[in-house]
């Protein structure tokens, strides 16, 4: 490191990948993540692996020392990691002590392929020594980057065969085998050299990440730093108080079947219509565990240095969550499109685990986990894709068994319609084009975003209850028992009118909705003349108001 300062120290300037701050005994913060984002986005831009922020060394390059201390260095490090995103911070911070002063040298990880720096949500840049706003076309040229690049692809130099875990060699071998037929026979007789590069896990001979990330010894898992092969299995009870947990790491062809393994997968019973026999399966079908947990593993964004998480809570629901963005967009587009995806994350891993049985890119992975669900009356997966990440939530029980089944009864739903209705019943968000589907089907009623069942899907569903309950009372039949009460009792508050008004507007509605509704309705009834405030700021009938003859 002191070799490193002295060779930073003799440049001419200041360049976009180096910044020298004197910083005696503290540092600004704020302008600190700047700099965090700028000299990360342009060692990203310049193909280099790092940047350098060097603090106790003024402009004029003269060594001035610093009395920052390791608490503060934390808080620094906190600091660029809770306002950055994708979330990073420093990748090292070491202390230099030179002509009895001491330097510190800030390490700064270059931005991932794809994927800009941002601080507090603003992308920072360099032009020459000057800090300033990231161009868009420098943006540009970043996101760019992840159309041709392909991180499961690189080599790595310095691993060798001897890396790789020969029991998972083994094991891949013979579900490639059993993936092509044709040549099972051949494939058996095929060195560990050979075999690798048919499969294209490596090329030609040499190791690349996805040979770390399937068939790597768990001590090789370094070779990839900073992305991680790591899945985390979490054991949480129905509050969701941590229970029991387990980590594993490569080689993941091994560690997902550890993973399936541990979850507990208990079986659930309920009554089929028409039958005394009580009907028994599986809480979650062994093909949406193994299609949720190797989707993760094919599609994670490795460049952002997250594991794989899977947490299962007792009382019968499945969560797959795995860092990246969803490239297709939505889960609609998948559904509705039936077909292979035209761009992979990590083409050259997702066509290894194809190839390794793991995953199928055929496109119907996703429709089929929607497809079993539906067929034993669980509720659909439940895809969020917030905070740069995927996560699928996968319920094992029934939620309304008469509801669930008698849609499964309505033939002219299609798989899209009932997806957007299982979004109605859960209370998520509707696209305007959602929602003008299922108005235009007679599907859903209400206005945005309190939208409901309609009557059709209600008397359809055997939910007429449940339809009224939802829907609420109309304006005017609000209006007549206001006229009702006030003829009853002569006056009221708001406060009395809420108290009776308030459970028969619909639970569409939130309180305070509903709250606002029947001051509004009161303010519409008195600009009709109909009532008015009196002295004691109650309401009571406008005494010059004639009730339609009455």
């Amino acid at each position: 490191m002191e070799s490193l300062l002295q060779q930073f120290l003799s440049q001419e300037t200041e360049t976009e990948i180096l910044e020298f701050k004197e910083a005696k005994t503290q540092y600004d913060k704020d302008k600190l993540g700047k700099y965090f984002s700028a000299l990360s986005n342009e060692a990203n831009l310049k193909n280099r692996p790092n940047a350098w922020f060097i603090l106790g060394v003024n402009d004029k390059k003269q060594v001035v020392g610093t009395e920052i201390s390791d608490k503060q260095i934390n808080e620094y490090k906190k600091e660029v990691s809770d306002h950055t995103s994708p979330n990073m911070t420093f990748r090292e911070i070491h202390r230099v002590e030179i002509e009895g002063k001491k330097v510190l040298l800030c390490e700064i990880p270059s931005a991932a392929k794809g994927i800009p720096v941002s601080w507090k949500r603003q992308y920072y840049g360099r032009d020459g020594e000057s800090l300033g706003i990231l161009s868009l076309d420098e943006i540009d040229r970043i996101r760019e980057q992840s159309n041709s690049f392909d991180w499961s692809a690189q080599i790595i130099n310095g691993a060798t065969l001897n890396d790789l875990s020969p029991e998972a060699i083994a094991v891949a071998k013979q579900k490639f085998a059993e993936k092509n037929t044709h040549i099972h026979q051949e494939v058996l007789k095929w060195d560990t050299r050979t075999f690798l590069n048919k499969a294209k896990i490596t090329i030609q001979g040499k190791i690349t990440n996805a040979a770390i990330l399937l068939l790597g010894k768990p001590e090789s898992e370094h070779f990839i730093s900073p992305a991680t092969a790591k899945i985390s299995w979490i054991l949480k009870d129905k509050d969701g108080l941590e229970k029991d947990y387990q980590h594993f790491t490569c080689p993941l062809i091994l560690s997902v079947q550890s993973v399936f393994s541990k979850i507990r997968n208990l079986n659930y019973r309920y009554l089929q219509e028409g039958s005394i026999f009580p009907e028994e399966v599986s809480q979650f079908d062994p093909y949406i565990i193994r299609e949720a947990l190797n989707n993760c593993v094919a599609h994670q964004d490795y460049t952002l240095g997250g594991k794989i998480n899977v947490v299962e809570r007792e009382d019968g629901v499945l969560t797959f969550s795995n860092s990246g963005s969803f490239i297709p967009g939505t889960v609609e587009k998948v559904i509705d499109s039936d077909a292979p995806e035209t761009k992979y994350r990590n083409p050259f891993l997702a066509n290894a685990m194809v190839d390794l049985k793991m995953i199928d890119t055929i496109g119907s992975g996703i429709r089929k986990m929607f497809i079993i669900q539906k067929s034993k009356f669980f509720p659909l997966p439940d895809y969020d894709f917030s905070d740069n990440k995927v996560s699928v939530k996968i319920t094992g029980k029934v939620m309304d068994i008469n509801y669930a089944r008698k849609l499964a009864q309505m033939p002219e739903l299609s798989l899209h319609d009932i997806m957007l209705l299982d979004k109605v019943s859960k209370g998520k968000k509707l696209t305007n084009l959602d929602i003008q589907l299922l108005k235009k089907r007679g599907l859903i009623e209400g206005r945005k975003p309190n939208f409901h069942i309609s009557a059709i899907v209600a008397r359809r569903s055997n939910q007429k209850a449940d339809y009224i309950k939802l829907k609420g009372i109309d304006d005017q039949y609000a209006m007549e028992l206001i006229r009702e009460y006030l003829n009853k009792f002569k006056t009221a508050s708001r406060g009395e009118f809420e108290e009776f008004l308030l459970e028969k507007l619909g639970d569409r509605f939130s309180e305070d909705q509903k709250k606002h509704k029947i001051k509004n309705l009161l303010q519409k009834m008195k600009k009709q003349g109909e009532i008015r405030l009196n002295k004691d700021r109650k309401w009571e009938h406008d005494p010059g108001y004639e009730y339609g003859g009455v």
